[in-house]
């Protein structure tokens, strides 16, 4: 049985004041009472882009330090780290076409999530783009060295059993392509 909002009962260290144990330009380390957990400044915020067209999505490829292995990944960017105040939308404007070469005709912001809150307390808003134009090559910046992927929706988790057989990461956020099948087979 599933209780309700009113029955919660905080941890008693929730309300502890937050301290920043250390930080840098990307990531900051903190603790709340006994809680320890990593963050960015700011409470910066990431886009993530599912970009689907004619039933392909767009994945990128990239070399990841924290992993010490290349990634398969959605494109994606953090908002605001080249312009203050830039919305959701607009950084996964730039990031689309920066990372991987395409614009979109239709934008839809579907939430914010948040992708390992026992550890982290970033967030990151999941952006729709449709209707896709090629502009360019994509790869990102002078400092990436990103691979572009346009992948039939059909083959996702062929695609993930082949990067995973060369020995690179999955991004959890391909769970949202993979789900489906991981589902109706769990349920059989």
């Amino acid at each position: 049985m599933t209780r309700g909002v009113t029955d919660r009962t905080l941890p008693p260290d929730a309300d502890a004041p937050e301290q920043v144990e250390w930080a840098g330009r990307f990531v900051q380390a903190r603790r709340r009472g006994r809680w320890e957990y990593a963050g960015r400044p700011g409470n910066m915020r990431a886009a993530v882009i599912l970009a689907i067209d004619a039933g392909e999505v767009i994945l990128v490829e990239q070399y990841r330090v924290p992993l010490g292995k290349f990634c398969l990944e959605l494109p994606a960017g953090l908002i605001g780290d080249e312009e203050a105040g830039e919305s959701a939308i607009e950084s996964a404007i730039r990031e689309l076409e920066e990372e991987a070469g395409y614009r979109a005709a239709h934008w839809e912001d579907l939430g914010e999530f948040w992708s390992s809150p026992g550890m982290l307390s970033e967030s990151f808003t999941l952006v729709k783009a449709t209707g896709l134009s090629r502009v360019g090559d994509g790869g990102g910046t002078e400092h990436e060295d990103i691979v572009v992927h346009r992948v039939p929706l059909e083959r996702i988790a062929e695609t993930v059993a082949e990067h995973r057989e060369r020995g690179n990461a999955v991004d959890v956020k391909l769970l949202l392509l993979l789900g489906g099948g991981m589902i109706e087979d769990a349920a059989q």
